[in-house]
């Protein structure tokens, strides 16, 4: 199937439009145009081999959301003209403890990323969603609802679910106090859904000009952290703090803020290790955990959920001729708060 995107062909270099072959569809696998891409900054890090080797020409995206244009001959879970998304990971191994249970996402044998790895058979390379058309087998696909507008809905396949999931894990709640270091990409995600589990949420956050957009997704309180003298104003108030950004930070300033048996998930990846403090975890049972996006059945949950509560990444929609500008305006934080490809420009 000949696909028309956008590739890096080596590292850092600019991304340039590039033409290749999907594969023929298995029996299982579902094809579908692509009308939406979201950039995620992680696409970024692995398109300048930032995480160590990289695979190039490198097609990046995992934020994907389109209509289904054929099917295999055992489909079952889609028909043709169905909206449907693509997240992080395209197969996994379906079988170990993880796997069994729905948090592929943990897979034991190791998922298979939507790009910039190797598909299971351990030679095809897998090409992302920065493109018109995608193949994937339906069980690894997500069905969109109806209400949602899919620009808005790309982002929700990396970002949303990547949030959705420790507010879940972590039974975030009426009568409970969440606090979101950043309201970026990932952290204007966990406002509104933190929000619309009934939670009273704090943002955290250097730039003083985003106070307005936190109070109007949701969150009751807004922290401009420059000054460290308020964030000791705020010791031992939250159950569960979510550090989005990945900048570094004194990640013991906010260990403080935990009340007994709280929480701090690390989501966003700083450029080095923290150094953690042993009697701020020790004191008051605090933990220190991480969470990476969710499982098959989650992240549909989390979009049926959105569905409910009308919720959507904000972004801003772009050609596939501005992917480069996108890409250092996102590394700049000059976004609000997603870039999304068109892709019928590419």
């Amino acid at each position: 199937m000949e696909t028309r995107g956008y590739a890096v062909l080596q590292a850092s270099a600019p991304l340039q439009p590039f033409t290749f072959n999907r594969r023929a569809l298995r029996e299982g696998d579902i094809a579908f145009d692509i009308l939406y891409a979201g950039i995620c900054h992680s696409d970024i890090h692995q398109a300048r081999e930032e995480w160590g080797d990289a695979i190039f020409p490198m097609v990046p995206g995992h934020e994907i959301v389109g209509i289904v244009s054929a099917l295999g001959s055992s489909v079952t879970k889609f028909a043709v003209g169905d909206r449907v998304g693509v997240g992080v990971f395209i197969d996994s191994c379906g079988t170990c403890e993880n796997c069994v249970v729905g948090q592929e996402q943990y897979c034991l044998d190791g998922m298979t990323g939507t790009y910039n790895g190797f598909e299971r058979d351990g030679t095809t390379v897998a090409l992302g969603g920065y493109s018109n058309k995608f193949v994937i087998n339906e069980n690894y696909a997500f069905k969109i609802p109806a209400s949602l507008e899919m620009s808005g809905v790309a982002p929700l396949l990396c970002a949303g679910i990547t949030l959705y999931s420790p507010l879940r894990h972590w039974k975030a709640g009426p009568g409970s106090k969440v606090g979101v270091i950043g309201l970026g990409g990932l952290g204007h995600m966990g406002v509104k859904f933190a929000a619309a589990m009934g939670a009273e949420v704090t943002v955290f956050s250097h730039s003083a000009g985003k106070e307005e957009d936190a109070k109007r997704m949701g969150a009751k309180h807004f922290v401009v952290t420059k000054d460290p003298k308020v964030l000791a104003d705020l010791a031992e108030s939250f159950d569960l703090i979510l550090n989005t950004v990945s900048a570094e930070l004194d990640i013991n300033l906010y260990l403080n803020l935990l009340k007994l048996n709280g929480t701090l998930v690390v989501i966003g990846l700083p450029g080095k290790p923290y150094e953690v403090s042993a009697f701020n975890l020790l004191r008051l049972r605090r933990s220190l955990a991480g969470s990476m996006i969710g499982g098959l059945p989650q992240t549909q949950e989390m979009l049926e959920f959105c569905a409910e509560h009308n919720i959507l990444s904000d972004v801003e929609v772009i050609s596939a001729d501005y992917i480069n500008e996108a890409y250092e305006r996102t590394v700049a934080s000059d976004v609000k708060y997603r870039f999304v490809i068109d892709a019928a420009t590419f």
